[in-house]
């Protein structure tokens, strides 16, 4: 169940699936993105945009998550790409090193544009 100032759903954007979170990605919130992520993922074995402009907070099960994603989106042959420009998220992502294994950018075209030229 998702806190009720966390959102999570799914667009496209130039033909790639966003999975869009706002509000916090916690132990209370990850089970709802975490299904979107990997339902997506399974559909789209080109790739998704994770867009987490709209985060305020990640945890350690929110990071785990996107650790997890990272291996499934490898295991597919797919690119996961993430766009933030939120310390918030980038600065946990930075300190894990997962922004090291997944291309990060600013903006969700930005971040369409890493998974449709790899």
């Amino acid at each position: 169940m998702l806190d009720t100032d966390t959102t999570v759903h799914t667009t496209r954007h130039r033909g790639t699936p966003v999975v869009v979170v706002t509000g916090e990605v916690d132990s209370t919130t990850v089970e709802p993105v975490r299904e979107q992520v990997f339902d997506q993922l399974d559909r789209h074995p080109r790739g998704l945009v994770l867009d987490l402009s709209g985060v305020d907070f990640i945890g350690s099960t929110g990071l785990q998550m996107l650790a997890e994603a990272i291996t499934r989106a490898r295991d597919l042959g797919a690119v996961l790409a993430v766009a933030a420009e939120h310390r918030a998220v980038l600065l946990p992502m930075r300190i894990t090193e997962l922004d090291r294994e997944i291309a990060v950018r600013r903006t969700v075209d930005q971040a369409v544009t890493a998974v449709l030229t790899r």
